[in-house]
Parts: C-alpha cells; structure tokens; sequence
C-alpha cells in the first residue's frame, strides 16, 4: 500500500478538480443542465437509481463476461493453432484484422434479427468478436517470442509441437496473453453497452441510457453512463489481480 500511494494520489487529485471544475462550469451557466448534467445532479439520480442500475449492470455484466471468456478462449485456441501451422497464421491474421474492422453498430442489428428478441446471444457473440482480436494478436506474438534455449531444450528432449505450445510457448505468453486481456476487458463492457442499443433485451445499462435519453431524463441517463464506467473499471481491476495471481514472479521482479 506505501508503494501503491504515491501512484493513486495524482489520479485522484486530477479527477476531483476535474468533478469540480464539471459542476461550476454547470451552475455558472455556461452549458444548460438538460445538455450536460452537473455531477451533484448525476450522483443524486445514481442513488436514487442505484436499485435500478445494480440490476442493469448485472445483465450487461453477465453478457461482457459470457462474451469475454468465449472470445478470450477462441482466441487462445486460435492463437495455439496459428503459431503452430505457418499456413494458418498466414490466413488468419488478415481475416482477424477484418473481424476487428466490422463496426458495433452494423453487425449487432444483423445479429439481433438472427435471434428471437428475448435473446441475449446476439449481445454476447458481439462482446466476443471484439474481445477475441487483442487478444489473439498479443496471444500470438507472445506465442512466437520463444527463449532459443527453451526451443534447444524441448527439441532435444524430443517434444511435440503441441507439447512445446503447451509446456514452453503459453507459459512464455502469458504476459502478452493478459495485455491482450487488460484491453479486452473494457472493450467488452463497451461492446456489451452498445450492443444493447440495438433492439433485444430491455435490461442493460445500453437500453437503460438510450430509453432515459427518449424522456429527456438526462441525470438519469448520466447515472447509468457512470454504472456501465463502475462496471468496465471492475472488469479491468479483476484482471489485474488475475495477472499477479497468474504471474506472481513478475511482481516480485518489479519490486
């Protein structure tokens, strides 16, 4: 904690002056409060709320991890097979950066007419299409950066090539693996989020801020913009405790 101090004061300190600066720039005027709420408006409807958006991100929370862990699985699935066949990783690299170019807004509509409207697939396969490209290109660079000494040593012990994926290459990527997933990790609450924009299930954060939006309802819609900022900063939070429990030696070196 004396270490991890001084690094959390600077942030804190910007983000309060940052808060107060939002709210006297609202009550001097100089935006109207039905454009951009006043963060003293924003909390209030966020505790009047807090019922409403607890079970909001709950559902959206459920689709970011469902799709996080199915894309993040494919993903390493994917990666495994590409470092291991030249062939592969000639193909599937260009058709990863084409899955990476398909933009929310297109492709969740096109998924949402493929399911029936009671259907949280549709969000969940979204969240997993973009959570699977960092983590397939940092997966696969870590795979492909081997110590030629491990490399002389399983050759000379006569290792498979499925063995020296498993035993030597994933072990040697896992901080490439869990930078993937640090970036993943926000971008499937954003992907949940969005998704939700786009017909389907009226129970998540997305449908809770476009539905607040149509009333004008703005503090509200604010209060669920900063539930769905909670819920990416969780997500990201437990991947770093991931990351020291995966990779204790790496703290150990840092300090």
């Amino acid at each position: 904690m004396r270490r991890a101090l001084p690094s959390l004061v600077p942030p804190l300190l910007f983000g309060i002056l940052a808060l107060a600066g939002w709210e006297l720039f609202v009550r001097l005027g100089r935006v109207a409060p039905f454009i951009l709420p006043a963060p003293s408006a924003i909390w209030h409807e966020l505790t009047v709320q807090r019922g409403n958006v607890w079970d909001a991100a709950l559902a959206s929370g459920a689709n970011a991890l469902i799709g996080l862990v199915v894309g993040t699985l494919i993903a390493v699935l994917a990666a495994l097979a590409t470092s291991r066949f030249r062939l592969l990783g000639e193909v599937s690299v260009p058709f990863a950066a084409v899955l990476n170019a398909l933009p929310i807004i297109a492709l969740a509509p096109i998924l949402n007419n493929m399911f029936e409207s009671t259907s949280s697939v549709p969000r969940r396969l979204v969240t997993a299409i973009v959570v699977f490209f960092p983590v397939f290109l940092n997966t696969l660079r870590g795979l492909r950066e081997v110590d030629p000494v491990h490399q002389e040593l399983m050759h000379t012990y006569a290792a498979s090539g499925w063995t020296f994926a498993v035993k030597v290459r994933l072990p040697g990527a896992l901080g490439h693996l869990f930078t993937g997933l640090r970036q993943a990790s926000s971008l499937a609450v954003i992907a949940a989020v969005v998704a939700e924009y786009f017909g389907g299930l009226q129970d998540g954060l997305g449908s809770r801020i476009t539905s607040a939006a149509a009333f004008t309802a703005y503090p509200r819609a604010w209060a669920y913009v900063a539930g769905a900022c909670l819920l990416g900063l969780t997500f990201y939070l437990v991947t770093l405790l991931l990351e020291r429990l995966a990779m204790p030696w790496r703290q150990r070196l840092i300090a």
